[in-house]
């Protein structure tokens, strides 16, 4: 149920960010904001903790304040670069020696197996689709920071008081960092799932329907855990 409530506010997130650059609107800014927030705590909310309910009202005061400043669209142009980086570093990182590629997890889970008892082939195409994801979130990080600095009128160099020598406007911004990206990525996705079919003729799932049934069955706790860096081994 959490991880349901999290997807929602999450695919809400998107819309509101759009709707608020496009309308310039601090309000709908912070309902973006308060979207994201959300996420965070929903499950010490649901859990009942102090300290998540004690951050309920110092965050959404500070977004009623933020709301009636001339500041509110800021954070909208730091998320998507944000968001992109922070998942670009840990597939990154994940390749490091001795901790076990991110794809990799998945693989073995889906399998059944431990990730040092996966074929040699599995090893080697895991190991680099890895780094392929760790390379694409890079470049659109870039590119969601490249759009953030020379948007206008509410970009980071326009607020500045600095004028880009190229500039897109908010609507074409938000368009690509909100939207365009995400549609990059299942792209990535769909044609890596068409690739693997020709690489591994026997897969442990059927179809695309039964490997996202699949991915989902591995458990709320499998995926609060994928991006753990402490594991170790089958790393090569």
């Amino acid at each position: 149920m959490i991880a349901a409530l999290r997807v929602l506010l999450l695919v809400g997130y998107i819309p509101l960010a759009h709707l608020a650059e496009a309308r310039s609107s601090g309000p709908i800014a912070a309902l973006a904001l308060g979207a994201l927030a959300l996420t965070v705590l929903i499950e010490g909310l649901a859990q009942r903790r102090i300290a998540h309910w004690l951050a309920l009202p110092v965050v959404a005061g500070a977004l009623v304040w933020l709301s009636r400043s001339p500041f509110a669209l800021l954070p909208l142009l730091l998320v998507p670069p944000l968001f992109t980086g922070l998942i670009a570093w840990c597939f990154a990182r994940s390749l490091r020696r001795g901790r076990v590629p991110l794809v990799r997890k998945v693989v073995s889970a889906l399998y059944g197996i431990p990730a040092d008892e996966l074929s040699p082939r599995h090893r080697t195409y895991t190991r680099g689709l890895t780094a392929a994801w760790a390379g694409l979130l890079v470049l659109l990080t870039l590119l969601n920071l490249g759009l953030a600095l020379v948007a206008v009128p509410n970009g980071l160099l326009a607020q500045a008081g600095i004028a880009a020598p190229v500039t897109v406007t908010g609507e074409q911004w938000s368009f690509i960092a909100n939207i365009a990206v995400y549609g990059v990525l299942g792209g990535f996705a769909t044609l890596e799932y068409i690739i693997r079919q020709f690489v591994f003729p026997v897969r442990p799932y059927r179809n695309l329907f039964d490997f996202a049934r699949k991915m989902a069955a591995l458990g709320p706790a499998f995926w609060r855990d994928f991006f753990r860096s402490d594991d170790v081994g089958a790393a090569r």
